[in-house]
C-alpha cells in the first residue's frame, strides 16, 4: 500500500495558525464595488483569466484587473484567500480589491500596478547568478 507524502519542511504551518489562516472554503469573500474601476487595455491571458490595465476613477490610481474564467468557486476563494494570507510580504503583489460583475456574476481580482517585463523577454537575458538570486527572493515569501 503507497504511504501518503509528506513535505519535508513546513508539514505542519497550519497546525500553528488559526482555522481561518487555511480553510478557504469557509472564507467569506468581502466584495468591493465594480464601477469604482475601468478598464484601459488587455496585457495578457492564462488559462484560468484574462488580465487589462484599469484604472480606480474614484483617486485615478492605475491598477491591473484579473478578470477570473468561469471555474468553481472553491478555487477562487483558494486564491483570494491565499493572496490576502501573503499580503504585505516581500515580493508579493498587493491584492487591492475583489469585485463580481452583477450581472454575469463574474469576478475579477484588483492588484497594484507594478512595472514589470514580459518574461519571455526577461528570461533569455537572465545570467545563472540571476537566476539563483529570484528564486531565492521567491523563497522569501512568509508562509
Amino acid at each position: 500500500m503507497a504511504q501518503p507524502s509528506r513535505a519535508r519542511v513546513y508539514a505542519d504551518c497550519n497546525t500553528h495558525r488559526p482555522r481561518e489562516y487555511y480553510d478557504y472554503e469557509l472564507h467569506v469573500v468581502e466584495w468591493g464595488n465594480q464601477d469604482d474601476y475601468q478598464i484601459v487595455r488587455k496585457l495578457g491571458r492564462g488559462k484560468y483569466s484574462e488580465v487589462f490595465e484599469g484604472i480606480n476613477i474614484t483617486n485615478n490610481e492605475k491598477v491591473v484587473i484579473k478578470i477570473l474564467k468561469p471555474v468553481k468557486k472553491k478555487k477562487i476563494k483558494r486564491e483570494i484567500k491565499i493572496l490576502q494570507n501573503l499580503r504585505g510580504g516581500p515580493n508579493v503583489i498587493t491584492l487591492l480589491d475583489i469585485v463580481k460583475d452583477p450581472v454575469s456574476r463574474t469576478p475579477a481580482l484588483i492588484f497594484e500596478n507594478v512595472n514589470n517585463t514580459d518574461f519571455k523577454q526577461l528570461y533569455p537575458t537572465l545570467s545563472d547568478y540571476d537566476i539563483r538570486y529570484y528564486m531565492y527572493e521567491l523563497l522569501k515569501v512568509r508562509i
